[in-house]
């Protein structure tokens, strides 16, 4: 499924989209160039949420942890190179847990992802941006059918 997002605040409104489709346990990978809209992405989840604390790329602390009306854990690996290292984080303990992971950068941990998520690929396009996104497992494709049912087949 692929999404047209004209500015900011649309990639922000389609992270308050998913905030409405997303379970506890889901996993997002977001993957794309550094000023793609992932971090923008994130805060529009979050405010789906309910969350009221402001979110921030978590590149220096990795992991960040917000309330809302579930936990949301926001990782992004952008610093971490090495990808045995991750496993020290023990960010198989978020995945699948009580709230929704996202992973900025999750390419990174490949070989290391869990066999289940939402795949979300931000990149720049002509008038804006681009949100290609793919579900990796059955889970994930109901969270993609009731995403098409919101923004439409072509977004």
């Amino acid at each position: 499924m692929e999404i047209w997002l004209k500015d900011a605040g649309a990639t922000r409104k389609l992270g308050e989209e998913l905030a409405g489709i997303l379970n506890p346990g889901d996993i997002l990978i977001l993957n794309g160039e550094l000023g793609a809209g992932k971090t923008t992405l994130t805060q529009g989840l979050a405010q789906g949420l309910g969350v009221t604390t402001p979110v921030t790329s978590p590149t220096f602390t990795l992991i960040q942890e917000y309330r809302g009306r579930y936990p949301l854990y926001h990782i992004d690996l952008y610093r971490l190179e090495d990808p045995e290292a991750m496993l020290d984080l023990g960010l198989e303990e978020y995945f699948g847990g009580e709230g929704i992971t996202v992973v900025e950068w999750g390419g990174r941990l490949d070989p290391y992802l869990p066999p289940a998520f939402l795949e979300i690929k931000l990149e720049y396009a002509p008038e804006g941006r681009r949100a290609i996104i793919k579900a990796r497992g059955p889970a994930y494709e109901r969270v993609l059918e009731e995403l098409k049912k919101i923004v439409g087949p072509g977004g």
